[in-house]
């Protein structure tokens, strides 16, 4: 028994003291246009919505605080004409303190874990945006924050082989 106590301290001795909170979450920049309506059309419209999603990390001044812009924009045309209905853009900011955590694990984690805590958010103003902006509340689907980051990686890579090989 004692020498699991004594491996236990020692073990724990070796890990980072890892500390996670989230500071602040806030609207940076929003702007919603009702297309259709400027337009003087009204009627049934099908909707065909596209998302674009974009991060954007930022190292703060004050010594281990992070922001992470999640940068959205919305866009829903028409099906039948693809006449644009309208046009919803959202940059939602997360400030968070982050303490403990080895160098290589930051950028994941900033790319990942703290935009699934702010996507909740993000998801509800979405709705209430575009219900109040005359159209049926639009309830996104679950982003993969994981896969867009596997994916950036995956592209980055391609493009530095692609600049490492004479044409």
């Amino acid at each position: 028994m004692a020498e699991t106590d004594t491996a236990a301290p020692a073990a724990d001795a070796r890990q980072p003291n890892f500390k996670f909170s989230a500071l602040a979450q806030y609207v940076r920049d929003m702007s919603f246009e009702n297309i259709l309506v400027q337009k003087g059309m009204t009627g049934e419209a099908k909707p065909d919505v596209s998302v674009q999603v974009n991060l954007e990390p930022r190292k703060r001044q004050t010594e281990n605080q992070y922001e992470i812009i999640l940068k959205l924009k919305v866009e829903s045309k028409s099906k039948d004409s693809g006449t644009p209905l309208f046009l919803l853009e959202l940059d939602y900011a997360g400030l968070f303190q982050i303490e403990g955590l080895p160098d290589e694990q930051m950028h994941p984690f900033l790319m990942i874990e703290c935009p699934r805590m702010l996507f909740p958010f993000v998801r509800r103003i979405v709705s209430d945006v575009t219900r109040d902006g005359g159209f049926p509340p639009l309830n996104l689907e679950n982003i993969d924050f994981l896969q867009l980051y596997r994916n950036e990686i995956q592209r980055r890579k391609a493009e530095q082989e692609a600049a490492a090989t004479p044409n």
